[in-house]
């Protein structure tokens, strides 16, 4: 196959997962076996938001490969390192760690919290006993694969989907509505994306830099890789 590319220039190779390595977790579908690749331009990804600068490459186990020409420019090849992995609990975003002033908190914020101390009324317990069977570490991290996506991810998804209906005239939303909607439009898509994958990305012209995919379940489930949204970010 071709190498993958923005339409003009190669996108740069990020890493590669050899799924049948990874442990099974229910809910997130990943493929028995044979490996994902991970490709994207960070910059442009970060600067444009168009998913064209980023792709997940689904390859077949037993697959015969060779390497493409032109793909090992010392330039940017980094040198190579034996990894590990390791499981880690994880928590979505509203579960909220820290006890926060009801006050401060918005009707639909203040609901979940109440169906949450309803549905889960041992969730201390629960998240104490996740985190000594899986405790934290200070090793290395190259990637993260699965967990939950990120709230701003999700909440850019969702004011794009509301944006749309909208303009489609599905939906009206009066202007003093519209924050409460994107609340709830997002708390519901947190159900249906996952993370794919998170990864830290060198850049000596920023503090942080981060680069990740983000899929929908069914997508997932299905193996539709092509269809993982690719995101970065940059903080200075």
């Amino acid at each position: 196959m071709d190498w993958p590319s923005d339409g003009v220039s190669p996108l740069p190779f990020i890493f590669s997962v050899d799924c049948a390595a990874l442990p099974r977790v229910d809910g997130f579908g990943l493929p028995a076996d044979g490996s994902l690749l991970f490709f994207q331009d960070h910059e442009q990804a970060a600067a444009t938001g168009e998913r064209r600068y980023g792709r997940v490459v689904y390859l077949p186990a037993g697959t015969d490969t060779e390497v493409a020409a032109g793909s090992t420019d010392d330039a940017f090849v980094d040198e190579q390192y034996d990894v590990g992995a390791t499981l880690r609990a994880e928590f979505p975003d509203w579960f909220g760690e820290d006890e926060e002033d009801e006050e401060d908190l918005s009707p639909f914020q203040q609901q979940l919290a109440r169906d949450l101390e309803r549905d889960l009324p041992h969730l201390d317990e629960l998240c104490a006993l996740a985190n000594d069977l899986w405790p934290p570490h200070n090793r290395c991290i190259s990637a993260y694969i699965g967990g939950y996506a990120d709230e701003e991810v999700i909440k850019s998804i969702a004011e794009q989907t509301l944006a749309w209906r909208e303009k489609t005239g599905e939906i009206v939303i009066p202007v003093a509505k519209w924050y409460s909607h994107v609340e709830k439009e997002t708390h519901r898509l947190t159900s249906e994306w996952v993370s794919l994958a998170r990864f830290p990305v060198d850049n000596e012209l920023y503090y942080r830099s981060d680069g990740s995919f983000v899929i929908r379940h069914d997508d997932l489930a299905a193996g539709r890789l092509d269809e993982a949204l690719s995101v970065a970010e940059l903080i200075p």
